[in-house]
């Protein structure tokens, strides 16, 4: 039997950097969305463990051990006990390096997807926590608000749920590690708590906005792209970048947007979803 699991788009709503850490990681605080889109894993049972990469993404990609897929795959069958193996498909639509969690996100497919295929009951949250600091919120794959690395979550429900975005990049990509060693290391504030998340996301930042910019131009251009397009609600840069995304007050106005974006920025790429 065949499943399928999606990995979802991540966004970060929110994004702030507290503090550098002795360990080296980075305390924040942040607010996790995800899109209805993303790329998608498939899987089946097998003797041993196989990974075939495909899609507009795929090149560059390698199917071996140090693949994330691969690695939460190796993970839970140790965890589990599990002795048979999975045949699995990923299809790979999302940018590499682009701040919307694809590496994360397909880790926490496959977390997902082996746990259905292979039917144990394991604690997947501390795998996945083990595997890089998105994937545990990727594999809830909800509005989420994120602590210490990330991986300390708090579920903050679906007011956002169906809100239209559109994410665009310059198909450039950005190294998380060398945008979070530019962070000046200003602490400029705590993230608010309050029960209206756009108002709340509206009210915050991205601290890796200016070092991603200084690094890629060009973010500055995509981000002004975004913000004059009419019934734009929300325009911020995702995670390191150099992805930046809107949310729209209607479908129309989403649509729009990606019309004159499309139409003036070809060489861009782009994803019109909802948030899920």
């Amino acid at each position: 039997m065949m499943l399928c699991e999606v990995a979802y788009a991540k966004i970060n709503l929110a994004l702030h950097i507290r503090r550098k850490r002795e360990d080296g990681y980075h305390d924040i605080e942040t607010l996790f969305a995800f899109c209805e889109d993303g790329d998608v894993l498939r899987g089946e049972a097998a003797d041993e463990i196989s990974l075939m990469i495909d899609g507009p993404f795929a090149e560059g990609l390698v199917a071996d051990e140090g693949n994330l897929v691969i690695r939460a795959t190796r993970a839970l069958q140790a965890a589990a006990g599990v002795t048979t193996g999975a045949r699995l498909h990923l299809t790979k639509n999302l940018p590499i390096a682009s701040g919307i969690g694809g590496g994360s996100a397909d880790a926490a497919a496959a977390l997902r997807l082996l746990a259905r295929l292979w039917k144990v009951d394991t604690d997947l949250h501390s795998i996945a926590a083990d595997l890089g600091a998105d994937v545990p919120a990727c594999l809830l794959s909800q509005t989420t608000r994120g602590e210490g690395v990330g991986e300390a979550l708090t579920p903050l429900g679906d007011s956002l749920k169906t809100s239209p975005v559109l994410l665009v990049n310059p198909r450039v990509g950005v190294s998380t590690d060398t945008i979070f060693k530019a962070w000046d290391g200003v602490d400029r504030g705590a993230l608010a708590h309050s029960d209206d998340m756009l108002a709340l996301a509206q009210s915050s930042r991205n601290d890796l906005t200016v070092p991603a910019i200084a690094l890629v131009p060009v973010i500055t251009d995509l981000l002004a792209a975004l913000e004059q397009q009419p019934g734009t609600t929300l325009t911020r840069m995702s995670g390191s970048g150099a992805t930046g995304f809107a949310l729209y007050s209607s479908i129309q106005a989403r649509d729009f947007a990606h019309a004159a974006i499309v139409a003036t920025h070809p060489e861009w790429w782009t994803l019109a979803s909802r948030l899920r």
